[in-house]
């Protein structure tokens, strides 16, 4: 990985210049319009910075998955507008007003595909480019990519501090690292393990993917979710030597009764696992307390449903009162933090799930290389 990626700090002066932002305002809508500004209000610190040293803003980003054509629900009307009133607290109504907010990028199939064309519209009048879409950072799209091949650039704020962070937990997280993962399937992480294994002193495994674990170990799962395809490689895993952690309980479900117990770590025919168990979470909390640094992604059972929550909310509260560093990546454990209050007791939440696993597994992602290949053609023009 080259040594230096460029921050704000590193541009040329925008004072009257026209800056591309390319934002991740990839906001949750709900049915009546309403929406989670969580994304917006983090975007706020680099858009701030920019218009305070006389940028002339434009602000791209992607909403949902439109497929490459218009959507009329996935418009950027109603986040723009929310976005301007946010910025209007910070810089006022006027200044916030200036700010231009492009449409869906993904309305275009010209994003997605990383289409030169299109990277030649969005450069078009513009001077300078900020990268602050950490959620879309793992992505070579047309945005993340396109512009540092034409333009100066730099990571806002945001991008910049998540790259501290995640890359600090590579390569010096106080000691015990201790990492927990969740979530439904395993075959999307299955590098993650590997990658974490080698730097931390405990790696638990929760959520839907632990059923793979435990039919490597030649537990019964029942109707469990499991990838008979990445049994073996678990197995793997589990044979390394370093520390795993799977559920020693599970709670489970029969499906036709609605029944719902809790069972050791094998299921039975018929019932499926829905969440760890209360032993298991006590037994993950008491690695997680005492941890130096902490990493959590996924929940530990489907969380949604209140009788299978207690994983999930007993590991979000261990890591609320860790009184190491503690980082949350994905919207899911995010949400399970905001339910219980505790969004605020972790020391950095994370705004991009994929790209912060991704970042962990492979140690670079295509938007920060991009950000960096940048600053080396910079310096290298200034000696020329």
């Amino acid at each position: 990985m080259a040594s230096h990626l460029p921050v704000l700090e590193d541009l040329p002066d925008p004072s009257g210049r026209a800056v591309l932002v390319r934002a991740d305002l990839n906001v949750p809508l709900g049915p009546n319009g309403e929406m989670d500004d969580f994304r917006l209000r983090s975007s706020l610190p680099t858009l701030v910075w920019l218009a305070e040293h006389g940028a002339r803003l434009t602000v791209c980003s992607h909403l949902g998955r439109p497929g490459g054509k218009p959507v009329p629900r996935l418009s950027m009307a109603p986040v723009a507008e929310r976005l301007r009133q946010l910025l209007a607290g910070e810089i006022g109504d006027e200044p916030a007003r200036s700010v231009r907010v492009m449409e869906n990028l993904r309305f275009d199939p010209g994003e997605e595909a990383n289409d030169p064309s299109f990277v030649d519209r969005l450069v078009e009048g513009q001077e300078l480019y900020v990268n602050d879409a950490f959620g879309s950072a793992h992505r070579a799209h047309a945005s993340v990519v396109g512009p540092p091949e034409r333009l100066p650039s730099a990571a806002g704020r945001l991008l910049a501090r998540e790259a501290e962070v995640l890359t600090g937990l590579l390569d010096g997280a106080t000691r015990p690292f201790v990492a927990v993962l969740g979530g439904a399937k395993v075959s999307g992480k299955l590098g993650l393990v590997g990658a974490l294994l080698s730097r931390a002193e405990c790696v638990m495994v929760g959520g839907g993917m632990c059923f793979t674990f435990l039919a490597a170990l030649g537990h019964d799962v029942g109707d469990s979710l499991v990838e008979p395809a990445q049994v073996d490689n678990c197995r793997k895993l589990l044979d390394s030597g370093r520390r795993i952690m799977v559920p020693t309980d599970i709670v489970a479900l029969e499906p036709g009764s609605g029944e719902v117990k809790v069972v050791g770590r094998s299921v039975p025919a018929g019932w499926k696992g829905m969440d760890i168990g209360p032993a298991t979470a006590g037994e993950f909390a008491d690695e997680l307390v005492e941890a130096g640094t902490v990493f959590w992604n996924g929940p530990m059972g489907v969380f949604e449903d209140k009788r299978f929550s207690t994983g999930t909310a007993a590991v979000a509260r261990a890591v609320a009162e860790c009184h190491g560093f503690t980082v949350v990546g994905g919207g899911d454990s995010a949400a399970a933090l905001a339910s219980l209050g505790l969004d605020g007791a972790v020391d950095h939440l994370s705004t991009g799930g994929g790209a912060s696993l991704e970042l962990l597994e492979k140690g670079d992602l295509p938007g920060l290389a991009a950000l960096r290949q940048s600053w080396e053609r910079q310096e290298e023009h200034g000696r020329g």
